[in-house]
């Protein structure tokens, strides 16, 4: 019987068939494809043919389509969708990948005929996009240790394999640890809370199989608990357990493999020459180098702690109203601020939510889309890989544009966060391919499900990734989409962001979920004005988690990641009251492989272009002006990594912007 991985899927758009894939399948399937990629890159490799672009260059692109396939399907459900089994296989996959993968780049005949077209480069008559996928083609090979010899490039293989075996031991014990812990509430527990939170917490019982309602560590449950309950000894022990994921001992304990990650990282950058990793992996980023990073997060952590220092004191005289007494902690802030933006803004998230349907934010997601660029998006009934998926087809003009998957609901199964993935990108070579696009969050189910104004932030943000991958429109896979550098890739999540917050999206989709009333014009204006609320908080927890990042991997990498991690806080006068967005243990961001490990300052590089980029729209007196959002495909959405970031980002804007766009936008400006 035909493996349905491998077998031709004549689907509708040749989507993955998921009601006819077992778990069985995937083994197999990854041996059968592994081995036809290793014959496609063997004759690649050994062709008696002088290297040309065609017979080296577009031979890479074209090859590994079975081993895409496997992967697309088993990567979308194990990180979705977990289960012991697939937990099982990727512990199994992670160091045959990494092999798989190393051989390729370490093949010496590989190399030299890439490094011969390098050579000639001028000589070879290539149009702009081709000649970037060779450059991109060479630095990857260098950069993977192409060049090594001997024992460094046996010791390069290894390395490779320990790291990825570490990322995914990393990524499963955070999902342990956020899996089995839940605080069980007993009726008078719930005091306090709005409905939608308890609600939530009946769901998240159910779940569990617990005798009633439970706080579990999804941040959709826990965070509204932590804003509502005033009960402080629980909220305490909510949040002890939220900061020590990862970090409660025991075979889930993931302190000792990020400090093998680090010293794993630090000798792969060495063996290729670099001082340490920070130099090694920004070296391909916007900002080249750790001191230009560190001048960005430096200029913003001034103006976002005063800021935070002077919200502490006000949130602290708040509790002592309350008759508490000592300091203020981690576990009050979220509690205090949420009475302080009633007091103060006269917004309350209890009676906001029920404005923010989750229904209503998705069709507001797709009706900017639509003014901004011409796409439609139709509903399809398809098996996907859980009942919670939907898909729909987007078109322009009758033309046929992409799928888009949403997976929205929190479960077990799933890990934590929100992310976009392509099943498949976007190319024209060998073939015209469209991508296939899903958007995963965690937000909790309710009936209807009700979100909070940063959820129905996240679904813009994952949907600006989505558009990032559906407008491409290059020729090679390779540059398709989001494969673009790592510090310009939040570039149009962060910009669509900013859609939500443009009045008349608002009074159009944010509609009472009960009445179907649109939102009271005096609530509109309170939460536009009280977006900034918090920026204080919000921009210390992220800018020390990147700097801790950056601190981890610009230098010797520590023995004792934790009494660097708290070094680098205090060096910072990290405010007690407010905890990293992501400690160590928890950082999957940065230990779950190397996506954005150096790099998770990116969010605020992007920013600072994000917000100068909308003021484009803002200058041309229309959100939706459409010579800004044509400028805008053309030169963002549309090309992928088939230029240079900064050129892009120029071409779009005609220069690049500076900090104090951002620092206006949070409401940090002096």
């Amino acid at each position: 019987m035909t493996n349905p991985l491998l077998s031709d899927w004549n689907t509708p758009f040749e989507l993955a068939p998921f009601d006819a894939i077992s778990d069985e399948d995937f083994a197999p399937a990854l041996d059968e494809a592994l081995a036809a990629n290793e014959a496609e890159i063997a004759a690649i490799a050994g062709n008696d043919a002088a290297p040309t672009f065609a017979n080296t260059i577009e031979a890479l692109e074209a090859a590994g389509d079975a081993l895409d396939k496997v992967l697309s399907v088993f990567f979308t459900v194990a990180g979705a969708d977990s289960n012991p089994k697939r937990e099982e296989l990727q512990r199994e996959f992670s160091p045959k990948l990494s092999a798989h993968f190393s051989e390729i780049s370490s093949n010496k005949a590989l190399f030299r005929r890439v490094a011969e077209l390098w050579e000639k480069r001028d000589d070879l008559d290539l149009a702009d996009e081709q000649a970037r996928v060779l450059m991109l083609t060479h630095r990857g090979f260098v950069r993977s240790g192409a060049a090594l010899e001997g024992a460094e490039e046996a010791r390069m293989k290894e390395i490779k394999s320990r790291l990825a075996s570490l990322g995914t031991e990393f990524t499963q014990n955070l999902l342990a640890d956020e899996r089995e812990w839940f605080m069980e509430l007993a009726e008078a527990d719930l005091e306090g809370l709005p409905q939608f939170a308890v609600d939530a917490a009946r769901s998240a019982g159910e779940e569990k199989g617990a005798k009633g309602p439970v706080v579990t560590l999804s941040r959709s449950i826990i965070t509204p608990f932590l804003q509502f309950s005033p009960r402080r000894d629980l909220r305490e022990k909510a949040y002890a357990a939220w900061a020590a994921r990862g970090a409660n001992g025991g075979k889930t304990d993931n302190r000792a493999i990020a400090a093998e990650i680090l010293t794993l990282r630090e000798e792969r950058a060495k063996l290729l020459g670099y001082d340490n990793f920070a130099a090694y992996k920004l070296e391909t980023e916007m900002a080249k180098t750790p001191d230009k990073v560190r001048e960005l997060l430096m200029a913003v952590w001034g103006p976002a702690k005063a800021q935070a220092e002077a919200d502490a004191e006000v949130l602290t005289a708040m509790m002592r109203a309350d008759g508490v007494n000592g300091t203020l902690e981690p576990w009050d802030w979220r509690y205090y601020a949420e009475k302080r933006r009633k007091a103060e803004h006269d917004l309350d998230e209890a009676a906001l939510k029920p404005y923010l349907q989750l229904e209503r934010m998705i069709e507001a997601a797709f009706s900017c889309a639509n003014r901004l660029f011409g796409l439609e998006f139709k509903p399809l009934d398809l098996p996907l890989y859980h009942p919670d998926c939907r898909a729909w087809e987007v078109t322009r003009e009758g033309k046929h544009i992409a799928v888009f998957i949403g997976d929205y609901f929190a479960r077990g199964s799933k890990r934590s966060g929100a992310w976009c993935s392509a099943m498949r990108s976007q190319a024209k070579f060998p073939e015209e391919q469209r991508p296939v696009v899903i958007n995963v969050c965690n937000f909790a189910k309710g009936d209807p499900a009700l979100l909070s104004y940063d959820d129905a932030r996240t679904l813009f943000h994952e949907f600006g990734h989505a558009l990032h991958q559906m407008l491409s429109d290059v020729t090679y896979e390779s540059v398709s989409g989001t494969s673009v550098a790592r510090d310009f890739v939040e570039l149009p999540s962060q910009l669509y962001e900013h859609w939500l917050e443009v009045p008349s999206v608002l009074q159009e989709f944010a509609t009472h979920a009960e009445t179907g009333a649109p939102m009271p014009k005096a609530m509109l204006d309170k939460v536009l004005e009280a977006a900034n609320f918090d920026q204080g908080f919000q921009t210390v927890e992220y800018v020390a988690s990147a700097l801790v990042d950056l601190e981890f991997h610009d230098g010797a990498a520590p023995a004792d990641p934790m009494a660097r991690q708290e070094e680098i806080l205090t060096g910072l006068g990290m405010p007690h009251a407010i905890g990293m967005r992501h400690a160590t243990p928890h950082f999957a961001h940065v230990f779950s492989g190397d996506g954005y490990s150096s790099g998770y300052y990116s969010y605020m590089w992007s920013e600072v272009m994000d917000a100068d980029a909308f003021e484009a729209f803002e200058e041309a007196g229309d959100a939706f002006d459409a010579a800004q959002a044509k400028a805008l495909e053309e030169n963002i959405l549309s090309t992928g990594g088939s230029r240079d970031a900064a050129e892009l980002y120029v071409a779009f804007r005609g220069r690049l912007p500076g900090v104090e766009a951002l620092l206006k936008g949070r409401g940090l400006a002096a």
